[in-house]
């Protein structure tokens, strides 16, 4: 039975991760940090089924530790602060959790598993005001965020202990990706919940930013079968993960809202306090080198992923409203 170690396991992918490792017979060790009370929420399903290592990305010492009990044939390091807006009023944390992080795991490896198989989560934001359209692994990265330049930083980390150890150390360069797991602060499902509210009477307005910028989004459920596919190569390599098609925050809005018959525009105000310093206009992969050396494919398209997420929000604030009136009622 093969052991795979997944940092950032409670997280939108860590948790889908997870569960396709399990479904495929691994033994899924999960990083989680040591806090008075733990989120599990998008791991309740499995939560029973992994084992579960307190460490800290910021301590070596712990991680080692990590590496040691787990003794993984495959290391998934995908913990980082990975809200963007956040970067800005918290450069250091993000440095420190997003990029030097990335070398207390891979320094953790080579010297407890050296021949465990490693994966490291990069982003496109590591294009940010991009030279070419479309991105594909060799465009030149430049960041418009203190998290897109941390994440170049794990991302040439990860290269040099690739070449300089002889480690079997890649980066899957994944675009947006979505999902209704996807935390609150994101913009997607900052839409899908707004949506989901205003249909029920819960909120009566969204403000929300630059609505012409141009994602490529993508359902993480089929971002982390690429990941797994890029470990079960013979030779490490970046890749690029992507639908290759482009839509805008509006174009976002107008689906999210359509699909619950509203009309986006009676509702969503522009609030300049939700407009990036340094703003990223487009980004747009092309993945056709995962596609032809991996085997990747997509599942899931722009329309269907945004009317999941719409659904699964419904869903869920349906059970508040009910549960808050049986406590009303129990109250009384």
């Amino acid at each position: 039975m093969k052991r795979a170690l997944i940092t950032g396991v409670t997280g939108q992918d860590g948790s889908y991760l997870a569960e396709f490792l399990l479904d495929k017979g691994y033994e899924v060790y999960g990083v989680r940090r040591r806090t008075s009370t733990p989120n599990y929420e998008n791991c309740k399903q499995i939560k029973d089924r992994i084992r579960w290592i307190s460490a800290d990305l910021t301590d070596l010492a712990s991680l080692i530790e990590a590496v040691k009990l787990s003794n993984p044939d495959e290391v998934y390091n995908l913990a980082a602060q990975s809200f963007v807006a956040a970067s800005w009023p918290q450069p250091i944390a993000t440095a420190e959790l997003t990029a030097l992080s990335v070398t207390n795991m891979l320094e953790a490896v080579r010297i407890m598993k050296p021949s465990a198989k490693f994966y490291q989560a990069s982003s496109s934001e590591m294009f940010g005001k991009v030279v070419e359209t479309p991105q594909k692994e060799t465009t030149p990265f430049y960041p418009r965020s203190p998290y897109g330049a941390a994440k170049v930083y794990g991302h040439w980390i990860t290269v040099n202990y690739r070449e300089s150890f002889d480690m079997f150390a890649c980066s899957g360069i994944l675009f947006n990706h979505e999902s209704p797991r996807r935390g609150l602060e994101f913009v997607t499902r900052k839409v899908s919940d707004a949506a989901a509210r205003i249909k029920l009477g819960l909120q009566q307005e969204l403000r929300m930013g630059n609505l012409d910028s141009l994602r490529d989004w993508g359902f993480a459920g089929d971002y982390v079968k690429a990941m797994w596919l890029m470990l079960q190569q013979d030779e490490p390599d970046d890749y690029v993960i992507s639908t290759g098609e482009m839509h805008t925050v509006r174009e976002l809005l107008e689906t999210a809202f359509s699909y619950v018959d509203l009309d986006y525009k009676d509702y969503v105000v522009i609030d300049p306090e939700f407009v990036r310093p340094a703003e990223v206009d487009l980004l747009l992969g092309d993945c056709t080198k995962a596609k032809e050396k991996l085997g990747w494919k997509l599942e899931v398209g722009f329309r269907e992923l945004v009317h999941m997420m719409v659904d699964e929000d419904l869903k869920r604030v349906k059970a508040e409203i009910q549960f808050n009136e049986s406590y009303t009622v129990a109250a009384k």
